[in-house]
């Protein structure tokens, strides 16, 4: 193999990740001018909203952790193919035996397998499912949590109408004050449905475009290791078991 420069396609996400954040946060520091924050926390009494908006905060941090993690994957990952291109000699001198990173981890896995089964055709399907599933890790978690603030902003909305409808089972209408008293009930409890629902979608919303940016990051570097191994190193594997040469892992 020849000498080249690689190069992971696609970007990473960290700096978008970073902009999504700050647009969000502007808007948020906007609501908060405005009052429309205090509002809605004055006017939940059930405190759901609240629990939503700290629950998105922990979602967040979680994908700012786990996108930390994907860059250094992907940077493990080009540095390993680097290593790989630059030397025609990498099956016997094994220059990804002291990189890091999980795709480097996988060459090593795919030399000790041919190392092992010797001659024929070498098969990475099962690694690279192993190796799909550590580059996922906890990305999963965005799901959950998207569901999460979701049904927690649809379980506002009950509470609101029950809260607002519950004072109409002993209204007397001839009496006034006890209407107006209801009225205000029945406000209260359309404020906590409405707000609930609007914050659970809105945190829903956001928090799957962050973790969706994490999923495309991930999935560029499992299809970049896939090519990397099927182009260069699964042939260079077979191709040296057909010459009847030895490898070592």
């Amino acid at each position: 193999m020849s000498t080249r420069k690689v190069e992971l396609p696609g970007r990473d996400p960290l700096p978008a990740w970073l902009i999504f954040t700050g647009v969000s946060f502007f808007a948020f520091v906007i609501l908060w001018y405005y009052g429309l924050i205090e509002r809605m926390v004055a006017s939940d009494r059930t405190y759901i909203s609240s629990i939503i908006g700290l629950l998105y905060i922990g979602s967040s941090l979680h994908c700012l952790w786990r996108i930390l993690i994907v860059s250094r994957e992907g940077d493990a990952a080009v540095k390993t193919a680097q290593a790989v291109a630059g030397d025609s000699e990498f099956l016997t001198n094994a220059p990804v035996a002291g990189s890091a990173g999980l795709v480097a981890g996988h060459i090593r896995d795919l030399v000790t397998k041919a190392a092992l089964q010797g001659a024929g055709r070498l098969d990475q399907t099962l690694l690279l499912r192993v190796l799909a599933d550590r580059l996922r890790g906890s990305n999963l978690f965005g799901v959950f949590a998207g569901d999460t603030l979701m049904k927690l902003g649809l379980l506002g909305t009950i509470i609101g109408f029950i809260m607002m409808l519950a004072p109409i089972a002993g209204l007397d209408p001839e009496n006034r004050e006890a209407v107006r008293s209801s009225m205000s009930l029945m406000s209260d409890g359309m404020a906590v449905a409405m707000y609930t629902t609007l914050v659970g979608l809105v945190g829903s919303i956001l928090v799957r475009i962050q973790y969706a940016l994490l999923d495309r990051a991930t999935a560029k570097i499992f299809a970049f290791a896939v090519d990397l191994t099927e182009v260069h190193v699964i042939s260079a594997l077979e191709r040296r078991f057909l010459d009847g040469g030895p490898a070592t892992a």
